[in-house]
């Protein structure tokens, strides 16, 4: 039987992520420390692990030419990351079970934790890149793949960042998370309209925004992986939005006393190889920043670092990445404290 600490260490992991990705729009009093405190001193009450689902990999075979891993395709001169940093990757996937999946959320969090920051880089999905040992793909096939591992040689291959955790987390199990909460409000900064099959479609099409809606599971679901009539980037707005909406309901609760009811809704949607001792390090960088907006810096590449293509034998879309681009933003984000 799961010890109530584990839940509430895995809380902590959510709880963490969800704010890192969207306080840039939220208002934190001056005593969020306190609260901090109090989340990490219950977790240092017990030793606790978080145990994760097991997703099921795709197949691949390796291609003839596959060369082991050398020097990163961005011009990294050889920086060496700064003393006391974590980067995490944030993962949305797919998952079912007895089915492949594919991670359509990809979002480096490099915390800092001796300058007390944070920055985040999100990655579209239709980023294109070379997987070691393997072929050219869609970054979001890649940790079905081969899970972390390949993801993790995927990065420093394609963009010069090692990762040291992540957290994914199972869209199949968001609707119900939605909807336990009562549903979430959205601020949608522009109208999408979208085929849909939900209960209120209009011949078979679906339009929110702009301005605040609130959505239960089934929309917000929707609202996330819309994509017929948009495109990549205008995704990862959507997905911004409703990390914010997520956020603000989760900051209504009491978090720590019901630990317990909000984990039984995350367990089975929800991946992470962080340690207890993990979790306490990063923990300890957030009354800084939750304090001061100034030090959470958020990069989206987008047309400037990316070139939309479609692949003449398949017609897939894709975006290809220029590298120079690219590490421009990364050498910013994830190597300047």
């Amino acid at each position: 039987m799961k010890k109530p600490k584990n839940k509430i260490l895995l809380l902590a992991v959510l709880v963490l992520f969800i704010i890192a990705c969207t306080v840039p729009w939220l208002s934190f009093s001056n005593d969020s420390g306190s609260g901090i405190q109090l989340l990490a001193d219950a977790l240092k009450s017990g030793n606790t692990e978080p145990t994760a689902f097991q997703p099921f990999y795709y197949t691949a075979t390796p291609t003839n030419d596959a060369q082991p891993i050398t020097d990163a395709l961005v011009p990294n001169p050889g920086l060496l990351p700064p003393d006391g940093q974590v980067n995490i990757l944030v993962l949305g996937s797919d998952f079912r079970p007895n089915s492949g999946y594919r991670t359509d959320v990809v979002l480096l969090v490099s915390i800092f934790t001796k300058e007390n920051k944070i920055s985040l880089i999100s990655f579209p999905r239709d980023t294109w890149v070379e997987i070691p040992g393997l072929q050219e793909e869609r970054i979001n096939t890649v940790m079905g793949y081969g899970g972390l591992p390949l993801l993790v040689d995927t990065f420093e291959h394609n963009f010069a960042v090692h990762i040291d955790h992540y957290m994914m987390t199972n869209f199949s199990g968001f609707k119900a998370i939605v909807d336990t909460l009562g549903g979430i409000d959205i601020n949608a900064s522009q109208n999408t309209s979208d085929r849909c099959d939900l209960s209120y479609a209009h011949g078979g099409w679906c339009s929110v925004g702009p301005g605040t809606e609130h959505m239960d599971g089934e929309v917000a679901l929707w609202y996330v992986r819309s994509r017929y009539t948009s495109n990549d980037f205008d995704r990862t707005r959507r997905a911004q939005e409703v990390l914010i909406g997520l956020s603000n309901k989760l900051m209504t609760l009491d978090a720590i006393s019901r630990a317990p009811e909000i984990y039984d809704l995350f367990i089975n949607s929800v991946e992470t190889d962080m340690t207890l001792n993990d979790i306490l390090g990063v923990l300890n960088v957030l009354p800084a920043v939750l304090n001061d907006t100034n030090r959470i810096h958020r990069y989206n590449l987008n047309t400037a670092q990316l070139t939309p293509y479609t692949i003449p034998y398949s017609g897939a879309y894709v975006l290809l990445p220029n590298y120079d681009a690219v590490w421009q933003v990364i050498q910013e984000a994830v190597y300047t404290p």
